[in-house]
């Protein structure tokens, strides 16, 4: 029996060096752009940015400013305007739809054509409106609900309003907490929807040619998923895996028994 014994333990030091194998990942995986060497600056060519443009759907954010305020009153929404910090959608978004055909309605003004433009575009459209009525009318437009959506390994999944248009793929992961220890940063998952179709497009956040990637900056709706890594699994089979563990060692136990 005493002969058996280092047998044994050779075994379940075989098992413990196999686990090990599995539990065990490189740091170099859990960094941003490791691809940049610390000791010197590098240039990289920055993407085009493109303004986004309004869409049916779109929910706008527009004020009609004059020097006297009582006379722009009815023509400026009512409730309360969007946040000036991006947030989590927790409900319905104050401001004007634009309909089906592409159009905004504001009181006074009418029916004004705004999809296809870009927020200075559309605010040059309403001003024309504006100017009929009042005289130096200052315009302020801007994206209600200009949301992106980070689901997966984050630290708070949700969809966020964002407060301006310039907005990158490292902006809508600092806004959900940044990615956790099991976030696979190698393999971002981008859902575009383009109506009739959507864009699947994976993104390395390991390469620091992502800043120079047509897709740096992300567009209204966007969606961003993070997957879960190997060591994430790993931790949910963990109680699966040690039950096997014990299993086969008793198993070993008894064999060895037996052949004694």
């Amino acid at each position: 029996m005493i002969r058996k014994l280092p047998r044994i333990c050779a075994f379940g030091g075989v098992l413990v060096f196999i686990a090990l194998c599995f539990s065990c990942g490189s740091t170099k995986n859990a960094i941003y752009f490791s691809d940049l060497d610390s000791s010197r600056v590098k240039q990289i060519p920055a993407t085009e940015f493109h303004e986004p443009l309004i869409q049916a759907d779109d929910i706008l954010s527009i004020t009609v400013q004059t020097i006297d305020p009582s006379a722009s009153l009815p023509v400026n929404q009512t409730g309360n305007p969007p946040s000036a910090t991006a947030s989590a959608v927790t409900g319905a978004v104050s401001g004007f739809l634009v309909d089906k055909n592409g159009y905004v309605e504001l009181p006074m003004l009418g029916m004004i054509k705004v999809a296809g433009l870009n927020t200075m575009d559309a605010k040059e459209a309403v001003r024309a409106k504006a100017v009929k009525y009042y005289k130096n009318p200052t315009i302020q437009l801007r994206f209600a609900n200009f949301k992106v959506t980070v689901l997966g390994e984050v630290a708070k999944p949700a969809s966020y309003i964002v407060p301006n248009e310039k907005v990158s793929i490292l902006d809508a992961i600092s806004l959900a907490g940044d990615l956790t220890i099991y976030g696979k940063r190698q393999n971002i998952m981008l859902i575009r929807d383009y109506g009739t179709w959507k864009d699947v497009i994976r993104l390395d956040l390991g390469s620091s040619s992502l800043m120079a990637s047509p897709y740096f900056y992300l567009k209204q709706n966007d969606v961003i998923y993070v997957e879960p890594n190997k060591a994430k699994v790993a931790a949910n089979n963990a109680p699966k895996n040690q039950f096997i563990t014990i299993i086969l060692a008793v198993a070993t136990l008894i064999v060895t028994a037996v052949r004694l």
